[in-house]
């Protein structure tokens, strides 16, 4: 035999690819991987596309929009993700992949980490804020339940509402607690109990179980439903240790049914009691008052001056008396009304004839100081005004006049003359003296006295 070179087998690009595929896709069709999450792109089809990596190496990703449809949990860059899929080429660029059919979180489950991420985003949007949280009402005749009817939760409630307040309606909404269309039926129930109007408040809620049975109330649909309620919602799902996204979005939130019931409606009997113990109070505390006012009409008796003021006084009393206790006592209110009526008929005998006697015999001596004391006044206030007028006369600038001073002024400008060598000879001035005035002509000034001729 003679040796030589193999036949040659060519291939085109896409014949080869195409081959590849054939044989990925057989020999991996079922594998498990686990890798970070990175390149994380969700386009509006809805479809995943990521990359699967590890500290050497990635594989490209699809999750596709029917798969992920079903997963509780989000995708996003950097989770750790245990995948099961089968692998395929991408034949236009040659690459190789992962079709994804499952998937979960490494480490922890996906309903954890699903109620971890719905948590964080609502927490986010203000809907666990206290501000939101509204008070339960103090007395509710009519109380809405979404719940099963058939379960232990709607028992507890019924017979712990009806223990505490035997008149309480009750309307259940029945639905799934749990199940695939339990959040569904919830959120409608929800709904349609805001729609028929007439609940005081809502209970949401059911008997304890595991996450996957509790799930309906961790979804994001029943958490929108209990936030948009127009009507305060409690929500009391499982035990004490569980807690749901619909506990962090309720009014308030209950560990058990029968805790809820015990929450919304009063123990009747417990507020009769406190009822009756305040109308005793308030009994004694009437009694307190007309004691005083008793001890205050003897002490003042004799101090009357309008006995019709004073009657005015007790009959306001009584009144008010009155209406504090038909709030408390009716059935003691006669007595109270015999009491104070007989105290206005004790009022009305009271004669202030002495009093007013008393007052018309002094009102003449009264008068008399009165008189006494306005002549004393007039008088010295006339003497006041004497010794003003004297001392203004005394300093007045004619007064001065009288004793033999003159003013000279300037004429015709009237201005004050203070030195004689303001003026020269031959001008006119002004001369006022006690009685009359005189127009002078100035024939000679000097500093000095002038001598008369001939004189001294």
């Amino acid at each position: 035999m003679t040796g030589g070179p193999p036949p040659r087998t060519l291939y085109t690009v896409s014949a080869l690819t195409a081959l590849l595929r054939v044989h990925i896709e057989s020999a991996f069709s079922d594998v498990w991987v686990e890798g970070e999450v990175s390149n994380l792109r969700i386009p509006t089809s809805g479809h995943a596309y990521f990359t699967l990596k590890d500290a050497s190496s990635q594989i490209r990703a699809v999750l596709f929009r029917s798969v992920g449809r079903s997963q509780r949990f989000a995708l996003q860059d950097g989770l750790q993700l245990v995948c099961r899929g089968r692998l395929t080429v991408y034949e236009p660029r040659g690459d190789y992949q992962v079709i994804v059919e499952y998937a979960e979180p490494k480490g922890v489950g996906a309903l954890q980490l699903a109620f971890e991420q719905l948590k964080a985003r609502l927490a986010a949007e203000g809907l666990f804020d206290q501000a939101r949280k509204r008070p339960l009402p103090f007395l509710p005749r009519r109380i809405g339940v979404v719940t099963s009817p058939t379960g232990a939760a709607i028992r507890d409630i019924v017979q712990v509402a009806h223990k505490r307040d035997p008149g309480i309606t009750i309307v259940l909404d029945p639905v799934a607690v749990q199940g695939e269309s339990a959040a569904g039926e919830i959120a409608r129930a929800i709904e349609e109990l805001n729609e028929m109007g007439g609940f005081d408040v809502l209970i949401v809620g059911r008997g304890g179980g595991s996450l996957e049975d509790l799930w309906p109330f961790n979804e994001e649909i029943v958490a929108r439903a209990v936030a948009a309620s127009r009507v305060p919602v409690v929500s009391a799902v499982g035990h004490e240790i569980d807690f749901t996204i619909a506990d962090f979005v309720a009014d308030m939130r209950a560990p058990t049914p029968s805790a809820a019931a015990e929450l919304v409606v009063r123990d009747r009997a417990d507020l009769l009691e406190r009822v009756v113990g305040y109308g005793d109070r308030s009994v004694h505390a009437v009694r307190t008052v007309l004691r005083d006012l008793y001890a205050r009409v003897e002490a003042e008796r004799r101090g009357l001056l309008d006995p019709t003021a004073l009657v005015a006084r007790a009959m306001q009393r009584r009144d008010e008396l009155e209406m504090r206790l038909r709030l408390t006592q009716v059935n003691r209110l006669k007595d109270l009304r015999s009491a104070v009526e007989a105290l206005r008929q004790d009022v009305l005998l009271r004669s202030p004839l002495q009093l007013i006697q008393r007052g018309l015999t002094l009102l003449p001596h009264l008068r008399m100081r009165l008189q006494q004391r306005m002549t004393v006044a007039l008088e010295l206030w006339r003497r006041s005004l004497e010794e003003s007028i004297g001392t203004l006369h005394a300093l007045s600038p004619l007064a001065i006049l009288g004793r033999g001073y003159s003013i000279t002024r300037r004429w015709p400008e009237l201005t004050v003359l203070r030195a004689a060598s303001a003026v020269a000879p031959g001008e006119v001035v002004h001369v006022r003296l006690a009685a009359g005035e005189l127009l002078c002509e100035v024939q000679k000034t000097a500093n000095e006295l002038i001598r008369k001729p001939g004189g001294v």
